[in-house]
């Protein structure tokens, strides 16, 4: 009977450890805000497929949410004169973590906060100022870099002039472009026999893309480059509905334009690098500084076209 007794005690002692650590397991609070996404279409769900693969990673790592996870969703909605307040908003909640999907949100976040890490998936990231380096990227942000800075513009222009060879005014549709970094695009262009042309995108709007292509056809543009800053999935159809409609042969910045009827891609893999966003959190919510955090880098890039994808194609192992 002692021995019954005793074994009973072990079990009860089992399950109050057991409760207790339940009660006492910390919940994670993080802040994930789209660019242009719906709300509605940020879960593991989605038809976003990079979303997806994010949630299931983050449960893969242990966070399932309504356990120890509470996701608090926000959809900048391409409305790029919003972004400031709506990273002003996200930061005053003080969330453990802000996840930020371009380079816009990414600066506002920066400018609100020095102290809540930031993850960002962001285009050159050191080009744009927002870390020092990808190796020491210092402060409070890291993330995945989703280019390899400029050479790849140059690989995109390069592609379009070889797939079409009478291609010399090419329009570019891509937010605020003609800056620093622009400047480096329009000296490659120009060692390629190539004009760039076209305003720069203000918003990330269907009358900012629709006002960007008229002023591309009215100046004779005979093809056309998307930078991944113009990424606003939202519209990415009518993107390509546009270049089809003013016969632009256009070169795209990630495989999503081909499979919805784009002509060609020179693209990194979103699901691979949301994959490893999942991770870059899994390291801050356990205590690492994010400043110590190398900033990923995409290697990969696959050369998609109307007839298919070649996975093995690589850059320049950047």
């Amino acid at each position: 009977m002692k021995r019954r007794e005793f074994i009973a005690g072990l079990l009860v002692a089992a399950t109050l450890r057991h409760a207790r650590a339940q009660q006492t397991a910390k919940v994670y609070r993080i802040a994930v805000i789209s660019s242009a996404v719906p709300v509605a279409d940020i879960t593991e769900t989605s038809s976003y497929r990079f979303y997806g693969a994010f949630f299931q990673e983050l449960r893969r790592l242990g966070y399932v949410e309504g356990r120890n996870l509470i996701v608090e969703r926000y959809s900048g909605e391409g409305r790029t004169e919003h972004y400031a307040e709506l990273a002003r908003d996200v930061v005053r909640l003080k969330p453990d973590l802000i996840l930020a999907t371009n380079n816009i949100l990414v600066q506002q976040l920066k400018t609100a906060t020095a102290t809540i890490p930031i993850v960002g998936t962001m285009a050159d990231p050191v080009g744009f100022g927002l870390i020092a380096s990808l190796a020491h990227p210092g402060g409070n942000i890291t993330g995945i870099s989703i280019d390899a800075g400029p050479e790849i513009a140059t690989k995109r222009l390069e592609l379009l002039r070889e797939a079409f060879p009478q291609a010399s005014r090419v329009g570019v549709l891509a937010y605020r472009w003609r800056n620093p970094y622009g400047k480096q695009q329009q000296e490659a262009a120009q060692r390629l026999g190539i004009l760039l042309l076209g305003p720069p995108l203000e918003a990330l709007q269907e009358t900012e893309y629709r006002r960007v292509f008229e002023a591309i056809t009215q100046e004779h543009a005979d093809a056309l480059y998307v930078g991944p800053d113009a990424e606003s999935v939202i519209n990415r159809r009518l993107i390509v509905e546009l270049a089809e409609k003013n016969r632009l042969p256009t070169i795209y910045p990630f495989r999503e334009y081909v499979e919805i009827g784009g002509l060609m891609a020179y693209a990194v893999n979103l699901v691979d690098l949301f994959t490893r966003v999942a991770g870059y959190i899994d390291q801050i919510l356990k205590g690492v500084s994010p400043g110590n955090i190398p900033v990923y880098q995409a290697a990969k890039f696959e050369l998609g076209r109307v007839d298919g994808f070649d996975p093995e194609f690589r850059c320049c192992d950047a």
